[in-house]
């Protein structure tokens, strides 16, 4: 069965929610490691009061037992605490009584730069908010539990990822532009060391590791741009410059140079996968933007609500997540198994099959 992810869930829902499908049975699940990923997420720089209420942590509902995954579809939640203060606007029923506490209001000033609006005409909705929960970024809670789960398969093959910040002076920035009422951006990188050759395909462009890898990234609210390994960097350099060659020594087949970030032609070639992200300012204003009321056509401001000045540091670890799901993906659809043993049995006979050795 392939790995496969499933989430719902609204930022000030009662919770989110990711079933996880395909885990091989006996994988060892430890709470404090996927709660410590969820708190790596809510820290940083720049980051707004919300992630003092939260205090993420993971709840297991089905597909675990005694600390071991059964082969079943496991149900991760992550509660929103602070849907208490928004029981009435965000009642999965019609709410009973008087209107009270936040989300009362209808929205009709979309943000620039968030999915208000292409939410709104594309669904038909008057109320922005039944688009902005779901497309809000605190919807990656849960993808950073899934990813926790994930890199704990991986770690059974000997693969790690972590990611990184690469953006200079991120809090000289990030004071500056709370200074100004505004937000900013960053870059950000993740390194999976450990990764054999041969994961993915070139058969098909859904099966290629690179296109997977960056549909993951670009499904990650604020993200607008990908490269893998030099990316954009190669398109200016001649072709003697921009490739890996090829060499072997005692531990067999191996590269000096990793400008193709570990992928060549879809497929992994055995050098660590680099992946980099490049996130946009945050849409959600202090000093908000121009905008059109659409329940009265007429020009106004763009609806401020609570935000980040930045959450560069919590991409990086959603980056982290969103890579090591999609190599454990591929994992799977490589080596198998509905048991753990059988997983890493098929992953230790392919490294004895071919020309290379981890480093």
């Amino acid at each position: 069965m392939a790995l496969e992810l499933v989430t719902a869930g609204e930022s000030h829902g009662p919770a989110l929610v990711a079933i996880v499908s395909g885990l091989p049975a006996g994988l060892v699940l430890d709470k404090d490691l996927i709660d410590g990923d969820l708190h790596r997420r809510q820290q940083g720089y720049g980051r707004s009061p919300r992630q003092q209420i939260e205090r993420d942590e993971v709840e297991v509902l089905a597909g675990l037992r005694h600390g071991r995954t059964l082969g079943t579809p496991l149900a991760l939640v992550v509660r929103n605490r602070d849907h208490e203060n928004w029981a009435w606007g965000m009642s999965p029923w019609p709410p009973e009584g008087e209107p009270a506490g936040k989300g009362t209001k209808e929205v009709t000033l979309p943000r620039p730069g968030h999915a208000d609006l292409a939410g709104a005409l594309k669904y038909g909705l008057a109320d922005v908010r039944d688009a902005l929960e779901r497309a809000s970024a605190r919807h990656t809670a849960v993808i950073v539990a899934a990813g926790s789960v994930a890199k704990a398969l991986l770690a059974e093959l000997g693969v790690r990822a972590e990611g990184r910040v690469l953006t200079e002076n991120l809090e000289t920035r990030v004071d500056d532009a709370r200074a100004d009422r505004d937000t900013v951006g960053g870059i950000v990188e993740v390194r999976a060391q450990g990764v054999p050759p041969g994961l993915g395909s070139y058969a098909t462009k859904e099966e290629r590791l690179d296109a997977r890898l960056a549909a993951s990234l670009m499904g990650t609210q604020a993200v607008k741009g990908v490269e893998i390994g030099e990316g954009f960097e190669l398109a200016s350099r001649r072709g003697s410059e921009a490739h890996d060659e090829i060499l072997r020594d005692e531990r067999g087949l191996y590269r000096e140079t990793n400008r193709a970030g570990g992928i060549e032609g879809g497929v992994s070639n055995g050098e660590a996968i680099v992946v980099r992200a490049a996130m946009k300012p945050l849409p959600t204003l202090m000093k908000p933007l121009a905008t059109v009321d659409l329940q009265t056509g007429e020009p106004a401001q763009a609806l401020v609500e609570r935000s980040d000045t930045a959450a560069v540091e919590a991409l990086a670890v959603v980056a982290e997540a969103c890579v090591a799901f999609e190599l454990a993906r591929a994992s799977k659809d490589k080596f198998g198994g509905d048991a753990l043993g059988d997983f890493v049995s098929a992953h230790r006979a392919y490294l004895e099959r071919i020309d290379w050795s981890p480093r």
